[in-house]
């Protein structure tokens, strides 16, 4: 048996532990080492190489809407009209300056966020320790790990001394593992990027950077991005619209040529139609309604990382998520208390402050209520080998020193109102047993201020809830243990905590461990953010399933689950097994899995896509990185989160919590409403040139409009107003339907029907203004110049999501900036010789402004009459999500 003699003032802290252990004569040279370094190449992960600013401009400007853009802009030189071609490349320039801008900050943010990797390794090199750049240890290396330290590399123990690994970020298991030559004497290992919370040891170094564990899954990642779903959709209505415009033209074309007209007049009016019928605006729009949408995430911690993830969240109807670090606070907790005289009380808190309390009954309690709590809490404090500390300019929360388990029980005495320091000097420490992998336990011994010692013991229940241990009676130890049974189904686990005094001041090491009396049972879970439940609440609640995919033990997995909702009780959990043995059926028929690698995690995440669904990943750890890389929008915890899980994902949340996905969600959704709603008002308003110029010569006027004034109008109408559509707000009820089926195109949804109505109304209102002007002798094509563009423009103003606000002034200001031009165009001579206009009288002016408002008051008519249909949510399971949520 293991005994550690020690008075109460010789227990060395962790620093003062590592700066003890004595430096073995062992290990790689340093000649030898700068030749594997040389040869084996830094200890650094592949990572994404920082992108040249020109491969960036071409990245945007393969976009397909920009190239239906830059063929506009030619077709307008081809014209002689260089004004309308600068318009456009202006338009182009500004889209891919404000692409690229963004995509650059948000890599620079990310940069500054890189604080997980390990900054320093302590190795041991021609017999002397010595500090080195992690990313200089090579294999062979002898390397000094403690308490604190980031794990540098993979390698085996050579020597541990109680060494306890957090490896979370590899395998998603929360709680600790420990390190120790096991008794067949295989050495254990460790891997890079985990942490070490308690002990020490030593590791020779077996794989560093692209051949380590964490290199291995890195390794995984190397599948580029695709296109988003408003990319995908915005491709298909780019090749759609060219090929309908094209057939337009030339039916214009040949309509003129048939009447006679000018073979240069005609090619010109047929381009200028065609420049006319492309929504130039739109990749303006988009972008504006993107940056904007980043620049909402960012006020609220949320980073961007490329620029069409703000909409690609809004088109989610899947959320993977990881456990540890992620819905749960990645700490553990001690929620639930169990003693033997009373029952059951909860701790109530979040993270390792000691602020909170002890309920029972729904009461709250203190040490002197409940005495049985208190002497359950003092052991378990006692027999603690953890440390908390306080906030600090370094680190702006407490945080925990030690075991996390541990931690957990010293923040559960705290917030029953106990005190760790007044504990220890009222009842110091003498002697301990310390705990290992085999015994399952750990027993230290106190001295009594009145005389004697008190011998506490904490462990695993089936290593304390035994007659040679306990000398409670056999029906309270099987209480004990079908209750400590319980608790573990339902995820937790589960320490016993049993203590007994002793008049001897120096009982003999054999009768420690005997005859205690059992002081009850604490339950130790990571639990959720206090965020997490309603997030997942209110994905559901606008149609995203959620899904848990874990490292951690399926029982964990299913109590998370529970709790936040994500699956029904009883439902099927699926492990990694029975994933490898393909038992695991149809991957989209299970809400929750556990026990997952990294490849199976990407796995899942792929099945999901192929059964029709947009997939958003969310995670934090290296394990996370594949899958974040895989979904259609990796989102990464930033504070907690690895740097390969930052460097995977399109979108990290800077502050860790969940809440803000679904602000991204719906920031996702307004992006895309808006750009329907600018396509609404650009191609009715590109429906009507053409109904004008088709019917026109029909009704007696040859040519209804001339080449300038169609590009005038397109200007005008398209430019400051259009772009404007891009900035409003979102709908109120947006969250509450389910998100866009993936194959909809983007005029899905009635959208068509009602863009040829308002491009009916409005040709109709444009061609009767015409024919009133010719048969009372007015300048008529003036007056439909003027009345085309102002009645589009009182169209814009009723497309506004919330009118009669100011929510989005822009709007306002563009309009009648817009209005005002388009006037000009009728009455400042140098613009009526650049368009071909002649002045229109005061009352002719009027009309045209009254008729304008008759577009307005339309485009709300119809939007009240023929609102746009909600989504019925792409693959089924969405709306089923939509329907039980309602239910409760």
């Amino acid at each position: 048996m293991a005994v550690n003699r020690r008075g109460d003032s010789q227990r060395p802290a962790a620093e003062a532990s590592r700066r003890s252990e004595s430096t073995p004569a062992t290990g790689l040279s340093s000649e030898e080492a700068a030749r594997r370094l040389t040869r084996h190449g830094p200890n650094e992960i592949p990572s994404e190489p920082r992108t040249p600013v020109w491969r960036r401009v071409l990245q945007q400007l393969r976009d397909p809407l920009i190239l239906v853009l830059l063929v506009a802009a030619a077709l307008t030189i081809a014209t002689g009209d260089l004004s309308d071609a600068s318009v456009i490349l202006l338009v182009i320039t500004v889209n891919t300056v404000v692409g690229v801008v963004q995509e650059v900050r948000a890599e620079e943010a990310v940069l500054a966020l890189s604080a997980m990797s390990a900054p320093a390794a302590r190795v041991v090199r021609d017999g002397e320790e010595l500090s080195v750049s992690a990313s200089e240890v090579v294999p062979g290396d002898l390397v000094l790990v403690a308490e604190g330290d980031i794990v540098p590399a993979d390698g085996e123990v050579l020597a541990a001394t109680l060494l306890l690994a957090d490896e979370s970020s590899l395998t998603g298991e929360s709680a600790p593992v420990e390190k120790a030559l096991d008794s067949g004497g295989t050495k254990g290992v460790v891997s890079a990027g985990t942490v070490i919370v308690r002990g020490r040891g030593r590791v020779v170094v077996t794989a560093t950077g692209a051949d380590s564990a964490l290199g291995r899954i890195a390794a995984l990642m190397g599948a580029a991005p695709g296109l988003t779903p408003l990319q995908h959709r915005l491709a298909n209505f780019g090749r759609t619209l060219a090929m309908v415009t094209v057939a337009l033209c030339a039916v214009v074309l040949a309509l003129g040529l048939v009447r006679g007209q000018p073979v240069e007049l005609m090619i010109v009016a047929a381009i200028s139609l065609a420049v006319a019928a492309v929504p130039e605006s739109l990749p303006a729009v988009v972008t504006l309604a993107l940056a904007l949408g980043a620049r909402r995430m960012a006020d609220r911690h949320a980073i961007v990382r490329r620029l069409p993830a703000v909409e690609t969240l809004g088109s989610v109807t899947v959320i993977a998520t990881d456990k540890t670090g992620t819905l749960t606070e990645g700490r553990m907790a001690a929620e639930q208390l169990w003693t033997t005289s009373v029952g059951e009380a909860t701790v109530v808190g979040t993270g390792y402050a000691p602020e909170g309390r002890a309920v029972r009954g729904g009461e709250t309690m203190t040490p002197g209520e409940a005495p049985d709590l208190a002497a359950l809490l003092r052991a378990a404090m006692l027999c603690n080998d953890a440390a908390l500390q306080p906030p600090s300019e370094h680190s702006p929360e407490w945080s925990a020193l030690g075991d996390p388990t541990e931690a957990a029980l010293l923040v559960a005495g705290a917030r029953l109102g106990l005190n760790r320091p007044a504990l220890d000097r009222e009842l110091p420490r003498v002697e301990e047993i310390p705990f290992d992998s085999d015994r399952k336990r750990m027993t230290t011994v106190h001295r009594r201020p009145e005389g004697g010692v008190r011998v506490v013991c904490k462990g695993a229940p089936e290593s304390v809830l035994r007659p040679r241990i306990l000398s409670d009676d056999p029906e309270a130890v099987a209480r004990a243990a079908a209750r400590a049974e319980t608790l573990a189904r339902h995820g937790y686990r589960v320490l016993a905590v049993a203590a007994a005094d002793h008049e001897d001041t120096a009982p003999q090491p054999p009768t420690w461990e005997s005859g205690l009396s059992l002081l009850g049972l604490v339950g130790i879970l990571d639990p959720p953010r206090d965020a997490s439940e309603p997030t997942i609440t209110a994905c559901k609640r606008a149609g995203i399933i959620p899904v848990l995919i874990t490292g951690d033990h399926p029982l964990t997995a299913r109590a998370v689950a529970d709790r936040l909702g994500i699956a029904a009780r009883g439902e099927q959990v699926t492990t990694g097994d029975r994933i490898r043995e393909g038992t695991a059926g149809d991957l989209t028929g299970v809400r929750v899995y556990a026990r997952t690698t990294p490849e199976q995690k990407l796995d899942i995440v792929q099945a999901w896509r192929e059964a029709g669904h947009v997939v958003a990943m969310t995670g934090d750890g290296v394990n996370d990185g594949p899958a974040l890389r895989q979904a259609d929008i990796g989102v990464a915890m930033g504070r907690r989160g690895t740097e390969v899980a930052r460097q995977a994902a399109d979108l990290v949340l800077a502050d860790d919590n969940p809440a803000t996905i679904v602000s991204a969600v719906e920031e996702g959704r307004r992006v895309y409403a808006n750009v329907r709603r600018f396509l609404l008002y650009a191609l009715a308003g590109g429906t009507a040139e053409i109904l004008v110029m088709l019917l026109g010569p029909f009704l007696g006027m040859p040519l209804p409009l001339l080449p300038a004034q169609i590009l005038w109008i397109n200007l005008l109408t398209h430019g400051l107003p259009g772009v404007a559509l891009g900035a409003e707000p979102v709908a109120p009820d947006t969250m509450r339907h389910p998100p866009r089926p993936p194959a909809e195109s983007v005029l899905g949804a009635g959208l068509w029907p009602r863009i040829l109505f308002m491009g009916a109304f409005i040709a109709t209102v444009t061609l009767a203004a015409g024919i009133w002007a010719r048969e009372t002798g007015r300048p008529w094509q003036s007056m439909i110049f003027l009345v085309l563009g102002a009645t589009q423009l009182g169209v814009a103003l009723g497309s506004r999501a919330r009118p009669g606000s100011l929510a989005n002034p822009f709007l306002l200001i563009a309009v009648g900036t817009a209005l005002s031009l388009q006037a000009a165009g009728v009455y400042l001579p140098p613009l009526q010789d650049l368009l071909g206009t002649e002045p229109l009288s005061p009352t002719d002016l009027v009309i045209a402004c009254a008729l304008s408002g008759l577009g307005h008051v339309v485009m709300r008519l119809q939007t009240r009459l023929r609102p746009e249909r909600p989504p019925r949510g792409g693959p089924p399971a969405a709306r089923d999500v939509i329907e039980r949520t309602a239910t409760r």
